[in-house]
């Protein structure tokens, strides 16, 4: 399932919805995720196209109209993909290749496929794969459209099964293999969860891209990899970190993003379970981008379903480097303030004054503020360090001069 091949840079075409629960600004919003993911996945965004709907077609996702529009734009201008910003369902995926004549995409498949370039080892690459399978097995009838004119009578009767039915069970049969291979997989990275012992466990996890692997590399001073992309991290990587006199451990996760396929969070699990047995959990958000409240909305729901939102967290808010905030002239009294205009300092004494979490503001690229994340990092882990170590066990006893 998996082909490492280098990414052609191709043209596409992005579809997305308006509707009762997604207004304009969010609809705008999630294509411009969609479109960063088409980037990541290697091909281009020519084109956007959106409808307002109560909800979408159960038949066609977008009404007949626009879909005719789109596919004279796909004709005129020679464009080969067509990504959806929403999940399809088999039988409008079936309707909507039969219209447009082009390569249907979901979020789902697109994000698939970026997880498909991404992964490394032999978890991640299994993981994505068994992903794959499930979400093809109940999509297979359209890659069998040669099928469609089978019929009874004489000469066509057989015994056995038909293609399609041999296929959908090939891929049960793979689905239940890599499943078992998941299971030995879990308990490999269970014993080597074991044998770290009782040191401090401490998991970075927030939306995609906001400089989790960056602020890993520079506190751990490891070589993570990281880059302007989402999904740049798909495998789970721990650091042994030691701050003054305590030795802990650093792991870095895979970033969450909004619409994130159940059945990637379902494949995932094993990768989460770092997340789920870390004693401290550092939330790292852009503050930079627009949208960022929305980013920990979505992260603290995925923490919430896997019963990891109650854990000690220290809200850590980086890129603090790249922040711009619209200003006001002194002389304008028709400009309302909001959100768009204020500072840091404005953010500082906002709902981020009452979190009962520990916060703090950084830019992990510039090594701004550094110090100050380290000393607070340092203090939550020596909390979990003395409950687990009564007697001290530190590296050596700090001495007040």
């Amino acid at each position: 399932m998996i082909e490492q091949k280098e990414a052609i840079s191709e043209k596409a075409v992005l579809i997305g919805v308006i509707t009762q629960h997604q207004d304009e600004t969010q609809s705008e919003e999630y294509l411009d995720e969609l479109e960063f993911l088409t980037l990541t996945a290697g091909g281009v965004a020519v084109k956007r196209f959106v409808q307002k709907l109560d909800k979408p077609h159960p038949k066609t996702f977008l009404g007949t109209g626009k879909l005719e529009d789109v596919k004279a734009y796909i004709d005129t201008h020679n464009i080969g993909t067509a990504i959806f910003d929403d999940e399809l369902s088999p039988a409008q995926l079936r309707n909507i290749e039969k219209i447009l004549d082009c390569k249907i995409l979901d979020r789902t498949n697109l994000i698939l496929d970026i997880f498909a370039q991404r992964a490394q080892t032999s978890s991640a690459k299994t993981q994505v794969e068994l992903a794959q399978h499930q979400y093809l097995l109940p999509r297979l009838t359209r890659l069998w459209t040669h099928l469609d004119k089978q019929k009874g009578g004489i000469g066509m009767r057989g015994p056995g099964e038909t293609e399609i039915e041999t296929d959908r069970r090939i891929i049960r049969d793979k689905i239940s293999l890599l499943k078992k291979k998941l299971v030995t997989i879990d308990k490999q990275m269970a014993v080597q969860r074991k044998n770290r012992g009782k040191m401090v466990r401490v998991a970075l996890v927030g939306y995609t891209n906001v400089g989790k692997s960056t602020l890993m590399n520079v506190v751990s001073k490891s070589d993570v990899f990281a880059e302007n992309k989402l999904f740049a991290t798909l495998d789970t990587t721990v650091r042994k970190v030691v701050i003054k006199n305590i030795p802990f451990l650093m792991t870095d996760t895979v970033g969450f993003i909004r619409k994130l396929p159940t059945q990637l969070v379902e494949s995932f699990k094993s990768t989460l379970d770092e997340v789920r047995e870390a004693d401290l959990l550092l939330h790292v958000v852009d503050i930079s981008h627009p949208n960022f409240e929305d980013h920990i909305a979505s992260v603290n729901n995925i923490l919430q379903e896997i019963d990891s939102a109650d854990k000690p967290t220290v809200m850590v808010f980086n890129k603090i480097d790249a922040y711009t905030h619209e200003t006001i002239d002194e002389d304008d009294l028709v400009t309302e303030k909001t959100k768009a205009h204020y500072t840091l300092e404005d953010w500082k004494r906002t709902w981020m004054n009452d979190l009962e979490k520990e916060s703090i503001f950084i830019s992990a690229l510039n090594k701004d503020n550094l110090e100050a994340f380290k000393d607070k990092v340092y203090d939550e882990v020596k909390k979990i360090h003395i409950q687990r170590f009564p007697y001290n066990d530190f590296l050596y006893y700090e001495y007040e001069g």
